[in-house]
């Protein structure tokens, strides 16, 4: 069993646990349900904006712990004041060391798009995230059918939640062809966790042009967003290269301050 598998088993315990403790008719009477959902797509296509999602991210199966005392508030308001479109919050406990308060909290304090990431591998998942005050989900297509994957995105949209549905291998992109928001692609092989930025813009040009490409993982350099734009990526998910500085909003201000100065730069020499 490789770590992913192990991971989907642990996560399809721990919802039936949760099935039984927040039944969802308690989880429809969160304030979040009545509250309308902000826009992935719009901010990521915001030509003001960075086109990064940052991540908040404690630890994970490969690095073990990466950040362990990083304040939810001043992070993730710090991450979108430096020029972040949207948060991503982990809130898988056993291996991420998230938890759905996590997500709450960065609710209350930032008005933006936060996608709920986590293994999602029941509906029940996608009412929770609603109730926890996200705007989008992962569905990874890995471990799901292209049926799970067709009926999750049905109820995602009708609790007006946008989808990114991940994938990785060639052998994925017949799911993309569901109506999903976005495609994400994973730059970091999810069973032996190597990254490969080449296999993933192989991959992102077999997509239609319309499709919302979103780079995931492995991103420690704004040069590599440069290049992941060139060849049609509109969002870039970073979490670990911020996540491992004692202030991870100080290393985003960097990265985006660098990034905003070598798109300027290309932007001369075309003008040229």
């Amino acid at each position: 069993m490789n770590i992913l598998d192990e991971i989907i088993a642990s996560k399809h315990l721990e919802v039936e646990e949760n099935k039984s403790l927040y039944p969802i008719k308690l989880l429809e009477r969160s304030i979040f349900f009545k509250t309308k959902t902000v826009s992935l797509k719009k901010y990521l296509l915001d030509k003001n904006l960075s086109g990064i999602l940052a991540e908040f991210k404690r630890k994970s199966p490969s690095k073990g712990v990466i950040n362990a005392y990083a304040s939810i508030e001043n992070t993730t308001i710090g991450y979108m004041q430096s020029g972040a479109s949207a948060l991503s919050i982990l809130t898988d406990a056993n291996y991420f060391g998230g938890s759905n308060k996590d997500l709450t909290e960065a609710r209350h304090f930032n008005y933006c798009p936060i996608l709920r990431k986590d293994f999602i591998v029941d509906e029940y998942q996608i009412i929770e995230a609603k109730s926890i005050g996200a705007d989008a989900i992962l569905l990874i297509a890995a471990v799901l059918t292209k049926d799970q994957i067709s009926t999750f995105s049905a109820l995602a949209k009708t609790l007006g939640l946008e989808i990114i549905l991940e994938i990785h291998e060639e052998s994925e992109l017949e799911k993309a062809d569901v109506t999903a928001h976005h495609i994400g692609i994973n730059n970091r092989n999810l069973k032996n966790f190597e990254v490969n930025f080449e296999h993933s813009i192989r991959l992102a040009s077999q997509l239609p042009d319309s499709a919302i490409k979103i780079a995931e993982s492995g991103i420690n350099a704004p040069e590599d967003i440069v290049i992941l734009k060139k060849h049609g990526f509109n969002g870039f998910l970073i979490g670990e290269h911020f996540m491992k500085e004692s202030r991870p909003e100080k290393a985003s201000k960097k990265f985006i301050t660098r990034l905003q100065q070598l798109e300027q730069k290309e932007e001369h020499f075309q003008v040229k």
